[in-house]
């Protein structure tokens, strides 16, 4: 359960799904479930961005060098690797990064993949939170990892899919 201030700041460059409270709430809920699996209890801040596909290609491209739109992208601002109880900087309140998620290249793997749209923003949403915390997936064995941190986040906010389908 959250015992700190968790702060979390929404934007929304896009025209394509409506912001809702729910969605809001949603995206705190993935947020919070994140930290609280990862056992992560120093006060922290998150911004969130919800864009389109044009948006997010022009992020990735300039990021990334790739030169097509993508789901989520994490813009971490801090070097944490867990494991420590010490806070990540010395600021009383941790700004972890950046997420920027197309909520229309959402609404497309929803559709692609047979599972809700909610349940894909948060699933993109607890992906990018872990990118923040310091997880990656560059080799197969960190990809395995943050699946299955993924795959229980999921399922401890109710989310989870069906066996055949993880």
């Amino acid at each position: 359960m959250q015992t700190v201030s968790r702060m979390i700041y929404f934007s929304n460059n896009q025209d394509k799904e409506p912001i809702t409270y729910k969605l809001k709430m949603l995206m705190r809920r993935a947020v919070d479930a994140t930290l609280d699996h990862e056992q992560y209890t120093n006060p922290c801040e998150v911004s969130l961005t919800f864009t389109d596909n044009q948006q997010i290609h022009a992020l990735n491209l300039q990021y990334r060098q790739v030169d097509r739109p993508t789901d989520v992208l994490s813009f971490p601002l801090t070097d944490y690797s867990g494991g420590s109880e010490e806070p990540v900087a010395d600021e009383p309140v941790v700004s972890l990064g950046d997420i920027v998620i197309s909520l229309e290249k959402a609404r497309e793997q929803a559709q692609e993949y047979g599972h809700s749209f909610e349940r894909e923003v948060a699933f993109l949403c607890v992906h990018s939170m872990l990118h923040l915390l310091g997880y990656d997936h560059e080799t197969e064995a960190e990809e395995t990892d943050m699946r299955e941190r993924q795959r229980r986040i999921m399922e401890e906010m109710g989310l989870g899919l069906p066996a055949e389908q993880s």
